[in-house]
């Protein structure tokens, strides 16, 4: 994916929907160069075209997640593999950001890793000196996790140094959020029973309410995020005790 691209993904996320006016103006490029930028977005599923423009093609098809502020969840996913020791097992949840912690968990020795979620699973099939513990559960297609009672009962079983979570929204009224009711509940599972908790997010989550709570700040022990977090919530996070990091 080009720079024009990857930029063009950025707004439409930050904005819900934009115009082809707009992305021609904040591109430099013509309006003709932004319809076929466009055409070829929605034809690898990113984006939905609308009348005079584009909005969000809202999946949780991690490939497709992956993509949107890429360079910020990059920079975010090895900042939280530089707080794992060697000689830890992590639980990562689901989410694009942690498919990358979990790459950069790999270049480590000595981690143990336990994820309810396949793909990070599929991601690390060639690391065969990384223990890998797949939770079991529903599976759900889109997201490839692993929802349900049964998840929670391997959870029973396991122990763990810390959990990266993702999320899909955080407010100062509603703490951490996501759309999804049945991972919703694992995670607040998750939290419970983790001694740390660190939540891996760029900061176009901020400002968001979703569905269903996760949890609230004073549950939280790390938010990792980007330079654009709201000071705000920034703020009201450090208040609560958490340790935020902009990287």
């Amino acid at each position: 994916m080009n720079s024009r691209h990857r930029a063009i993904l950025d707004l439409v996320v930050d904005k819900k929907e934009v115009s082809v006016n707009l992305l021609a103006e904040r591109l430099a490029v013509s309006g003709v160069t932004i319809r076929q930028d466009l055409n070829q977005l929605e034809q690898q599923g990113f984006i939905k075209r609308v009348h005079g423009g584009a909005v969000l093609n809202d999946t949780d098809d991690i490939s497709t997640r992956m993509v949107f502020h890429y360079p910020q969840k990059l920079r975010i996913a090895r900042h939280a593999a530089s707080l794992v020791n060697e000689g830890e097992t992590v639980l990562l949840e689901a989410g694009s950001t942690n498919v990358l912690v979990a790459k950069a968990l790999a270049e480590k020795r000595n981690i143990t890793i336990i994820t309810p979620n396949v793909f990070i699973a599929r991601e690390l099939r060639e690391h065969a000196d990384i223990p890998i513990v797949l939770l079991g559960g529903l599976y759900q297609h889109q997201s490839e996790s692993l929802v349900g009672q049964l998840t929670k009962v391997c959870l029973d079983h396991v122990n763990f140094h810390k959990a990266f979570i993702g999320v899909d929204g955080f407010s100062i009224d509603t703490g951490f959020t996501g759309k999804d009711m049945m991972r919703a509940e694992i995670i607040a599972y998750i939290a419970q029973k983790s001694p740390q908790v660190l939540v891996v997010t760029d900061s176009s989550k901020f400002g968001k309410i979703e569905l269903s709570r996760y949890f609230g700040a004073e549950e939280v022990d790390y938010v990792i995020t980007d330079e654009r977090v709201p000071e705000k919530e920034k703020s009201f996070l450090e208040e609560a005790g958490v340790n935020v990091a902009i990287v």
